[in-house]
């Protein structure tokens, strides 16, 4: 992969890419792309990935976080000639980085694999031999090719963790320890997160040298385009509100649960209701949440319900209106979730459901963004649909002659 240097020049404009030390060569691509203009953290970030020094990009989701790093990245291993590794918290979001990647840096011949559970380990293992520029992995199945000894972190000169924050409220804090300490110790580390907990001062201090911090916006920020709207519900009377907001807006929806069971009662009762939708959660295999979100941003889902794996994993630039039909376990989750509506200059709005008895729940919300959230009278609301637990569970009722075909069908396979 070849795309030049160019040294950092001092232009203080906000409004291109120009001047902040770029290759030409991808500078010709961001044109191509039509980028046009630096976001806040891609602004102040780039110069400082391309000087080569360690980072801390502090930054709310959905500011333009991947680029941030993606440039430098791609820029540095081709002068460096070493490989380049993001770690990422869930599949979606590697796919995610490695999409941005390919973008930026196909043209120019960027190899990158992703190395991700829920898939065939083999070809990951034929594109490791291959010697990618990037690999892009989830925590967990790149310590399996490690010990494996499929793949080694000698070549590593760049390392990025992606959503920092996010990973170590999953629980990955030992596998990070682990990846850390069998990395070369001559290298290059940015950290990007929205929130800066504790935990991850001490992974900077203990793993980075000397970073440079970058902060756009205060943690736990929202931005300014996300409308953000409460009802006090009681929780038998959230169907019926959930079915009355999708009948008023009529864009796409992103519908959040706090449980992969409940996601999977709402995709359903959201398609019985004659709305249609498509569910993620990890309950599903790697393909079943790929041909949802594909099918999100198509248009052939206008509704998508998810849990949080999907807060930090979905990157679609139009998502008309994010709900919170059960408040997140974690008040930060509640900031990555309506990050998923109001980017790239669009505005957007978030609306939650809350039950009387989850006022706490709310405050410790208001507490974290700064701002009181304005509760919403409950309207009139209709009867929820009658849907059955049985029904839910068959799909759609059967006819007398296919339960007469199926008991003749059972009883045919009992004198096996």
């Amino acid at each position: 992969m070849i795309i030049g240097y160019s040294a950092r020049m001092n232009d203080n404009s906000h409004d291109s890419f120009y001047g902040l030390g770029i290759a030409p060569g991808l500078l010709k691509r961001l044109d191509a792309l039509k980028f046009v203009t630096p976001t806040p953290i891609q602004y102040k970030a780039i110069p400082i990935g391309i000087s080569g020094d360690d980072m801390i990009g502090i930054a709310q989701t959905g500011t333009g976080k991947t680029l941030a790093f993606s440039i430098p990245m791609l820029q540095r291993i081709s002068a460096l000639k070493c490989q380049g590794l993001v770690i990422c918290p869930t599949r979606e979001l590697a796919l995610q980085v490695d999409e941005t990647l390919q973008k930026v840096g196909g043209p120019v011949g960027l190899k990158t694999v992703v190395i991700i559970g829920g898939t065939n380990i083999g070809p990951q293992i034929k594109k490791l031999k291959a010697k990618p520029n990037v690999i892009i992995a989830t925590p967990g199945r790149l310590i399996d090719h490690l010990q494996q000894r499929t793949f080694s972190l000698k070549n590593i000169g760049i390392l990025v963790l992606d959503e920092a924050d996010r990973m170590l409220d999953m629980g990955f804090e030992p596998q990070i320890k682990k990846i850390m300490a069998d990395l070369p110790s001559k290298r290059q580390t940015m950290l990007f997160s929205a929130t800066m907990p504790a935990k991850i001062s001490q992974i900077a201090r203990k793993y980075m040298a000397k970073p440079l911090r970058v902060e756009v916006a205060p943690a736990g920020s929202t931005t300014e385009q996300v409308e953000q709207e409460l009802f006090i519900v009681p929780k038998p009377q959230k169907m019926a509100l959930l079915n009355q907001l999708l009948s008023e807006y009529k864009g796409t929806v992103l519908v959040f649960s706090r449980t992969k069971h409940g996601a999977k009662k709402i995709c359903r009762v959201v398609n019985k209701i004659g709305h249609s939708a498509a569910e993620i959660h990890s309950n599903r295999s790697l393909n079943q949440r790929k041909a949802a979100l594909e099918g999100f941003k198509s248009g052939r889902f206008r509704v998508l319900v998810a849990t949080d794996i999907a807060a930090r994993g979905i990157d679609v630039s139009e998502i008309e209106l994010v709900i919170n039909f059960d408040l997140p376990d974690n008040s930060e989750d509640y900031v990555h979730r309506i990050g998923r509506t109001g980017r790239a200059s669009h505005s957007g709005k978030a609306i939650s459901f809350a039950c009387p008895e989850q006022r706490k729940d709310v405050k410790a919300i208001e507490r974290l963004i700064k701002l009181q959230l304005p509760v919403l009278p409950l309207p009139d609301l209709p009867k929820t649909p009658t849907i059955s637990a049985k029904s839910l569970k068959r799909g759609k009722p059967r006819s007398k002659a296919e339960t007469l075909r199926q008991r003749r069908e059972y009883k045919r396979r009992g004198r096996r």
